[in-house]
């Protein structure tokens, strides 16, 4: 068994769940939005590159929203606009709400 270690001491089981919970949610989001701007019609370059944009929060997407999201259909918008509120970290705070082992404790 391995222990990852930050410094000289091993991070707690507890921590280590935490950021695969993190990974796993965020790569969850990313397919499921993924797919769905594809079944929305958008070529699957510029899903990706639509919903890397917008579930990072980094600004210029590259293919059809390389200029804008003008040209994308409203529900493909509906969907890009849930990704900018996941790629908040403020809303994986709040889902730890909906947890039962948050209220367990």
């Amino acid at each position: 068994m391995y222990s990852i270690k930050l410094g000289n001491r091993a991070l707690p089981e507890r921590i280590l769940e935490a950021v695969w919970g993190f990974f796993s949610a965020y790569a969850l989001v990313f397919i499921i939005s993924m797919l769905a701007i594809i079944a929305t019609g958008v070529d699957d370059f510029s899903a990706f590159a639509s919903v890397v944009a917008t579930l990072n929060n980094l600004g210029p997407g590259l293919g059809v929203v390389a200029d804008n999201f003008a040209t994308m259909n409203p529900v493909a918008k509906w969907i890009l606009i849930a990704n900018m509120l996941f790629g908040r970290l403020e809303v994986f705070t709040l889902l730890v709400l909906f947890t039962p082992t948050f209220w367990r404790e």
